[in-house]
């Protein structure tokens, strides 16, 4: 409880009922533990294509069983209209995260995440309008930036996409903007730099770098780096994740049709990464074997250096990361070390 002291006093004194699209997934489940141990009530939609049931059973572990009658999960799929609306009607606090990630997955299958990213996010968008909800926040992502070279990344400065996944983060903007103008319906959209934490899935094709490096390194496997390991990024730790989420529903804001960088506002190179992480590993049991990284080509899609300027949801939406990047590197690595023991 004492990672989210910082929004109990954001949150309605008397609770309205919160949804969560993606919640077996990574962010989404986080979303939930955090709700839930606020005493709030949610409802969750999934349809297990990239989240876990395991995802919702740890949560249900980590909660009372008063805390968790609260939660009512529906298996549906943001593709099906008829699934958005049944999930909406009754949410007051919209936090969309269903969406199909990877760079490489949606190069390598454009046509879907299209699908998911793009027709999912709109039946979502269009199920809040039409159930009234107070607020709709979204996961928007640092790839809207694309080719544009500024250093830190602002708001209002993006360049071209280079993968079809930034593509269709980029069109969330666009028709979350058009909504605003048109039917006067308010959003957020959070832009997500590089997150990372606890379930996030190792075991996946298209795992995140973080999760995949500690897996091999604890498994004894090859760890390789992609490029000359000076590529960086803004890597962010899902607590300040979710106090972005639950910030952005609840404040009153005078700002509307708004995005906002979500990250930590520090720059950490893949190599400084990789050391992080074997640095907390060997804490931890010094008998792992921790090897040099093997390097290979860079990425197909993959920008050079990401970093955000935080400075505007500091000021609009209160947001304060309270997490370092090593701060959270030790939190993951602690919580990777237990379950991929266990």
């Amino acid at each position: 409880m004492d990672n989210y002291k910082i929004i109990l006093e954001e949150l309605p004194e008397n609770p309205k009922t919160w949804l969560i699209t993606g919640v077996a997934g990574f962010i989404g489940s986080n979303l939930l533990e955090a709700l839930l141990k606020l005493n709030q009530p949610v409802i969750g939609l999934d349809n297990f294509s990239t989240g876990s049931a395991e995802n919702l059973y740890d949560v249900k572990k980590l909660v009372t069983a008063k805390q968790w009658k609260q939660f009512n999960f529906i298996e549906g799929d943001i593709l099906n209209q008829s699934s958005c609306l049944n999930a909406c009607k009754d949410a007051n606090y919209i936090l969309h995260q269903a969406a199909l990630g990877s760079v490489p997955r949606s190069i390598n299958d454009p046509i879907t995440s299209n699908n998911v990213n793009i027709s999912g996010f709109l039946n979502m968008l269009v199920a809040a309008k039409e159930s009234h909800a107070e607020s709709f926040v979204y996961a928007a992502s640092s790839s809207t930036y694309g080719d544009h070279p500024a250093l830190p990344k602002v708001e209002d400065q993006i360049g071209n996409p280079l993968s079809p996944y930034a593509v269709t983060k980029l069109v969330n903007e666009l028709y979350a903007k058009v909504f605003f103008d048109t039917y006067d319906f308010d959003s957020v959209g959070l832009r997500y730099f590089n997150v990372f934490g606890r379930r996030q899935a190792f075991n996946s094709a298209y795992a995140a770098v973080i999760p995949q490096w500690v897996s091999a390194i604890l498994k004894g496997e090859d760890v390789f780096i992609n490029g000359d390991g000076k590529t960086s990024r803004d890597f962010t730790y899902i607590d300040n994740v979710i106090q972005a989420n639950i910030l952005a529903a609840c404040i009153k804001c005078d700002h509307p049709k708004q995005v906002y960088n979500i990250a930590a506002g520090a720059s950490t190179t893949l190599i400084e990464l990789y050391d992080f992480i074997n640095q907390n590993i060997a804490a931890l049991n010094q008998s792992v074997a921790l090897n040099a990284a093997l390097f290979r080509d860079f990425r197909k899609g993959d920008v050079r250096h990401s970093l955000a300027d935080i400075s505007k949801a500091k000021k609009f939406l209160g947001y304060n990361p309270y997490f370092s990047v090593q701060q959270g590197i030790k939190h993951t690595v602690e919580w990777y070390f237990s379950h991929l023991n266990a």
